[in-house]
């Protein structure tokens, strides 16, 4: 692997454009847009304060830069760097924003989730949405882009409010058979509403676009439930990961279970293979302690790592949860389907040093990766069946059905490597005003 210098950064604020050509840092108040290929700089724009959220837009023409604390958000435009806009949401405070799939639309959420604001960059309207629910992800778009639901919390119960986005009129609103909505999540055909309660009821629910229930589906009861939802790329297969430390597929057929995957602490898959990671530190001798060596060579005295493969049936180090603790660190939290639907990779939270990769098309466990620390990021290449990972140390590791393999990052005094941005998945005309500001305000209230 190739690498860069080292770039500047802060509230590890990285993302590369939607189209793969830019890269955008933030430093403080100061937002930096470089050429992908060059890593040449090519814009460079100062905000007010500094930035908290920093996101491309979809067509990579724009970049917004939400400030919270100031409730501000400001928008930056690439083909004409004179043009800038200011968005000021005063005294009702900003908690979140983000951009609509058009690119030129910004929804803010006041704080205490009072509403959500819809900004125009095109014709300067503003829409609002009153009684959206804080919980885990409250909105999503469809693939297409041209729907959002949007959960809802009137009268002590769940709605679900389903809008077009040309022109953010509601197109249906209905009720969740939910105690306490946890987040929603649309297939990636835009065809089906994947709805869940939260940990304390075990309830998903399979809504259509016209808000007619399709089915439901409830593992277990009196005991934590859904921890983590994720779709397969085809909408063929919906996994749900769970406190009991299981993943359970259900088909888009019948919407029935079709099998779960357990992680046990001893692994005796003969199918499996299980690569732990060895850290090795290199043997120094009297001759290599040169001055030059010792002040700039730092990888004279740096850990290295590579992979080895462990005999079955191989025990896997698990931690025991406190029960004192709210939050428990124990279950399935993060799920991911490889772009081509072949694979999927688990972390279970009580074995936080392994990564779990299953294979779809045998619905059986492929591959256990055994880290000597905690895994904190995944994520898959959206071109090959290839995943990368992070553990917080100056290495990246990266697995594949030919082997894994350990990166380690050659830079001085390098950080411990932050989570994975889509960076990775990258590897890989706008409506203006005339005028050259523009400064919106709310004028009126809800």
């Amino acid at each position: 692997m190739n690498f860069s210098e080292v770039f500047k950064q802060s509230n590890q604020l990285c993302k590369v454009s939607p189209d793969g050509k830019y890269l955008a840092t933030c430093v403080q108040y100061r937002l930096v847009v470089r050429d992908f290929n060059s890593l040449q700089i090519v814009h460079l724009y100062t905000c007010l304060d500094p930035v908290m959220h920093m996101e491309w837009s979809s067509d990579s023409l724009f970049i917004l830069c939400a400030m919270y604390k100031r409730g501000l958000v400001q928008v930056w435009s690439l083909e004409q760097p004179d043009w800038h806009c200011k968005i000021d949401e005063g005294s009702i405070g900003l908690v979140s924003s983000r951009w609509s799939p058009d690119g030129r639309h910004i929804l803010n959420t006041t704080e205490f989730n009072l509403r959500v604001t819809v900004w125009s960059l095109c014709t300067k309207s503003v829409s609002y949405i009153k009684y959206p629910k804080a919980c885990q992800k409250g909105i999503d778009f469809t693939a297409d882009g041209r729907y959002m639901a949007l959960a809802e919390r009137r009268e002590c119960k769940d709605y679900i409010s389903v809008f077009v986005c040309d022109d953010w009129h509601l197109l249906r609103h209905f009720e969740s058979e939910t105690q306490d909505l946890a987040g929603l999540e649309w297939s990636p055909n835009s065809c089906v509403l994947a709805v869940w309660d939260s940990c304390l009821e075990y309830k998903i629910l399979l809504y259509s676009l016209d808000g007619r229930l399709l089915s439901s589906y409830s593992a277990y009861e009196w005991s934590l439930g859904i921890k983590s939802v994720a779709w397969s790329p085809s909408s063929q297969f919906l996994a749900i990961g769970s406190y009991d430390e299981k993943v359970r597929i259900l088909n888009h057929i019948t919407w029935k279970k079709i099998t779960q995957f357990e992680h046990p602490a001893t692994i005796i898959n003969a199918k499996a293979v299980v690569f732990k990671e060895v850290e090795k530190r290199p043997v120094v001798g009297s001759e290599d302690l040169s001055i030059h060596q010792l002040t700039v060579d730092n990888s004279l005295f740096s850990t290295q790592s590579k992979y080895e493969i462990t005999q079955l049936p191989a025990q896997v180090p698990v931690i025991k949860p406190d029960p004192d603790r709210a939050n428990p660190k124990i279950g399935i939290s993060a799920l991911a389907f490889s772009a081509g639907n072949h694979y999927l990779a688990t972390k279970n939270d009580n074995m936080p040093q392994n990564l779990w990769v299953w294979d779809m098309q045998r619905l059986s466990l492929l591959a256990v990766l055994e880290q000597t620390a905690p895994v904190r990021c995944f994520v898959w290449d959206p071109h090959r069946p290839r995943l990368a990972l992070c553990t917080g140390n100056t290495k990246v590791y990266l697995w594949s059905p030919a082997g894994c393999v350990s990166v380690n990052v050659p830079v001085e005094g390098m950080d411990p490597v932050s989570p994975l941005y889509t960076n990775i998945a990258h590897f890989s005309s706008a409506l203006l005003p005339t005028r050259k500001e523009l400064i919106i305000r709310p004028h009126s209230r809800p």
